[in-house]
């Protein structure tokens, strides 16, 4: 499977689970722990309640954000080379991938739409986006179907 496909199936059923889903008493990943893939899931985090302060202003998008989601999506590239370097985690390594490609994506969106219902569909995307780069870090490893 490719990575941009992996990825896509990946966003839709993150996207599809129900809040709360996956909040189970397992540990967390070994690969979370590592300082790398913890500073993403920190990162990601922080600005996914930076995106939604945005809720209901039409501030500008600052250049202090901007540059954290340029950084987020340089450690998610970064996180893809070295699972891949390690030859480990097919889905994840794909998945960083796209989350590193379409963060920028995400942003430009942001910064583009106007008022009202387009600017609240952006802040969602870029929210979502963010919170599924914290869950596929940080959700328990699933057997195979």
């Amino acid at each position: 499977m490719s990575c941009s496909a992996a990825a896509m199936l990946s966003a839709l059923w993150l996207a599809a689970a129900p809040a709360g889903a996956g909040a189970a008493a397992a540990p967390p990943p070994v690969i979370a722990t590592e300082p790398l893939f913890a500073d993403i899931v920190r990162r990601a985090s922080a600005l996914k309640a930076e995106v939604e302060a945005f809720k209901g202003a039409d501030a500008p998008i600052s250049a202090a954000f901007r540059t954290r989601i340029g950084e987020l999506a340089e450690l998610d590239m970064q996180a893809h080379r070295s699972l891949a370097e390690r030859n480990l985690d097919g889905d994840l390594k794909c998945i960083l991938r796209g989350i590193s490609e379409d963060l920028p994506l995400k942003l430009k969106a942001l910064e583009d739409a106007k008022a009202g219902k387009e600017r609240d569909t952006a802040i969602a995307d870029l929210g979502y986006l963010l919170n599924d780069n914290v869950e596929v870090i940080t959700a328990p490893p699933q057997a195979p179907v």
